[in-house]
């Protein structure tokens, strides 16, 4: 039984350049029974090599660190990886970082003034597969998005929310069907999305168009 138990726990890396930091975090997530921390780097580059080895389930990455920032560690990390589950921890939290982050594959981002349940909770919904965006990180990203949006951009948004298509777009707008489809790529990478409805769900959400 005590052999299952271990093989259930949520194997972290912790990725900060503060000991002090990390001693807290690791204190905090090995006091959880459904956790353990298999892994500390305080830069990218050890971060990088220790992922190598130890392969763990959730990697908890500052940003702002040296030798390679937490963005660059984050693109290194899914280049080399795949599908790796991060959950930025960062005392910064601007529009920018936050969408820099999600671009270079983020799964969550909390910031280190959160009480520490929501880190612990933002560990289990990223192990699950999921994203951990809370509401005021969010918010903090509309601004970004809304300017990364082009005014072309946020119209052909709009005529993809009215149910349109790709030609009827172009007939509408006076384009070639062929700038409609770069539109509408351009749109899902810079919102974060596989498909036309879920462009359509994130970009209600956060003001960017409203549907009629």
């Amino acid at each position: 039984m005590q052999s299952l138990a271990k093989a259930a726990k949520i194997r972290i890396m912790l990725v900060d350049d503060h000991i002090v930091m990390r001693m807290g975090l690791s204190t905090a997530t090995n006091g959880e029974p459904d956790m353990e921390v298999v892994a500390e780097a305080e830069n990218g580059v050890e971060a990088i090599e220790a992922y190598r080895v130890h392969r763990p389930d959730v990697v908890v990455l500052d940003l702002r660190m040296p030798k390679k920032n937490g963005i660059e560690t984050l693109r290194l990390l899914r280049e080399e990886f795949g599908d790796v589950r991060v959950l930025v921890f960062s005392n910064y939290a601007s529009g920018e970082e936050v969408f820099q982050a999600f671009k270079a594959g983020a799964a969550g981002f909390v910031v280190k003034e959160m009480a520490l349940e929501r880190l612990l909770e933002a560990i289990r919904k990223v192990h699950q597969g999921e994203q951990y965006i809370p509401g005021e990180i969010s918010r903090r990203m509309t601004g970004r998005v809304l300017s990364e949006l082009s005014p072309r951009e946020i119209e052909v948004l709009a005529l993809v929310a009215k149910g349109l298509g790709n030609k009827q777009i172009a007939a509408s707008l006076n384009v070639v069907e062929g700038t409609v489809k770069v539109h509408v790529t351009n749109i899902l990478a810079k919102l974060g999305v596989a498909d036309r409805t879920q462009a359509i769900l994130a970009a209600v959400k956060r003001g960017i168009i409203q549907l009629e």
